[in-house]
């Protein structure tokens, strides 16, 4: 389980990524290199990292479900996945 400041920070991070894009875009289009330095860091969506939904880990992330590899076994092994099925052959 990962901190509640990290889950946190991840979280205001999208926030300040969502709110500069069409400021950043604008400058990007313009080539005004100066003023995106004046943008905060966290403004740069290259900062962001994927963690999982429920508990927060940042490796092992699924982009389709939205959660970690181990959450993911957990919950499909349990039959709450819609649609997946553990493979046997």
């Amino acid at each position: 389980m990962a901190k509640e400041s990290m889950k946190a920070r991840e979280v205001k991070r999208a926030k300040t990524v969502a709110k500069y894009a069409e400021k950043r875009k604008a400058l990007k289009e313009a080539g005004d290199y100066q003023a995106l330095q004046k943008l905060p860091k966290n403004a740069s969506p290259i900062r962001m990292h994927n963690r999982c939904k429920l508990t927060g880990r940042p490796k092992g992330y699924m982009r389709t479900f939205g959660l970690s590899r181990v959450t993911f076994r957990e919950m499909a092994n349990q039959g709450l996945i819609p649609g997946v099925r553990k493979a046997s052959w």
